[in-house]
């Protein structure tokens, strides 16, 4: 054992008690992304008090980790006082938390080391799990409580931050989504087709082996519309686009999810590719840029879209075509100059921001990295 670790057996002890009085409120699940989630389980017909009840301060996880792509799931519960969670779960406290902050212990099973040690120490033969036994031998460093509470507040003090900055967009979006609403779908008449006044997968110039920025399916954002995580490889195929297009994913469920995004973080003249499953939407005579993404936000847009879907249940898809007969009026002059004003202004703004919060999500793994030489 390395100097300053123990064993986090003699720290934590399992907690069971079972909701005896039947309740029905609150049943959480626990997510990869060590979070609780509200539980989307059938419960018809669910004896109830069979579930567990976790408390506020006590940990939740979920032994098997073979059908979680290699990752553990495992949460604090810091957001409600009291919850119900499947009596498959495994709950679990801290003994003393004078002596391990149960927020520093998170801190630790946030690490992607973490869920590597978990997937290597999980057995069985139908599915792998962690068992209660092997979470017990699970060694880490325990500082002083003083240092704990620093680490802690460190991390608690970023994580505020990027709630703040993460709001602040979600109200700039809205505002300028409740703008261009306003603006051009106050009534049903309509003129043309978005086929008229956009470029639909526009040709883009890059040849294939040639190193380009690449942006896949999980770079795409549900809400928001800066993509992030992209990586730098050579061209073999795929979407071609730069800075102004609008990317909307043309495939369940991702469609359905709201995958879209506007891109403004290329470099001049740069040309990037991603899936063959995006659609592409360019401006066209004149009509500033940032008017494609609002549109394809627009809730009567989506409907739109959504009935398009075909193919088999597990990969419907709706082409670029169909999505560019959507009727609309053709947009005058003066409410595309007013608009532009604010959505150009408002996308910017939500750019400089999500820079900001991928910064501070760079500090935060800091941070978890660093746990191991406390």
């Amino acid at each position: 054992m390395k100097e300053g670790y123990r064993v986090l057996g003699e720290y934590i002890r399992q907690v069971d008690i079972r909701n005896k009085e039947g309740k029905k409120e609150n049943l959480l699940g626990v997510s990869v992304q060590k979070q609780f989630i509200q539980s989307i389980a059938n419960t018809v017909g669910t004896d109830f008090t069979k579930y567990k009840v976790v408390k506020k301060g006590q940990f939740t996880y979920i032994p098997d980790t073979s059908r979680r792509g290699d990752k553990i799931a495992i949460a604090l519960l810091e957001d409600y006082e009291e919850g119900l969670v499947s009596n498959v779960y495994t709950v679990f406290e801290v003994i003393d938390t004078e002596k391990l902050l149960p927020e520093y212990l998170m801190l630790w099973f946030s690490r992607p080391e973490f869920d590597r040690y978990a997937r290597f120490k999980s057995h069985g033969s139908v599915r792998e799990v962690m068992d209660w036994e092997e979470m017990c031998k699970v060694e880490l460093p325990v500082p002083d409580i003083e240092k704990q509470r620093k680490i802690v507040k460190a991390y608690k003090t970023i994580t505020d931050r990027i709630a703040l900055k993460q709001k602040i967009n979600d109200n700039l979006e809205a505002t300028a989504q409740a703008y261009f609403d306003n603006l051009f779908f106050s009534c049903d008449d309509t003129d043309c087709t978005l086929a008229d006044i956009a470029l639909v997968n526009p040709s883009r110039p890059l040849s294939k082996g040639v190193e380009a920025r690449c942006f896949d399916m999980s770079t795409l954002p549900t809400s928001g519309c800066i993509p992030t995580g992209d990586t730098t490889k050579p061209y073999n195929g795929g979407v071609r686009f730069i800075n102004g297009d609008t990317l909307i994913a043309r495939i369940t469920p991702c469609l359905e999810n709201g995958k879209a995004a506007y891109i403004n973080i290329l470099n001049e003249g740069e040309v990037a590719f991603g899936s063959t499953e995006y659609i592409v939407f360019a401006s066209k005579d004149d009509i500033p840029s940032c008017f494609y993404y609002f549109l394809i936000r627009n809730s009567k847009f989506v409907t739109f879209a959504l009935q398009f879907m075909n193919g088999s249940s597990g990969r419907q898809r709706v082409s670029g075509e169909e999505l560019a007969s959507f009727p609309l009026m053709i947009p005058s002059k003066e409410k595309l100059a007013a608009f532009n004003k604010v959505g150009k202004l408002v996308l910017e703004q939500m750019k400089e921001a999500t820079e900001e919060i991928q910064f501070l999500k760079q500090l935060q793994e800091t941070i978890t990295a660093t746990l191991s030489s406390n």
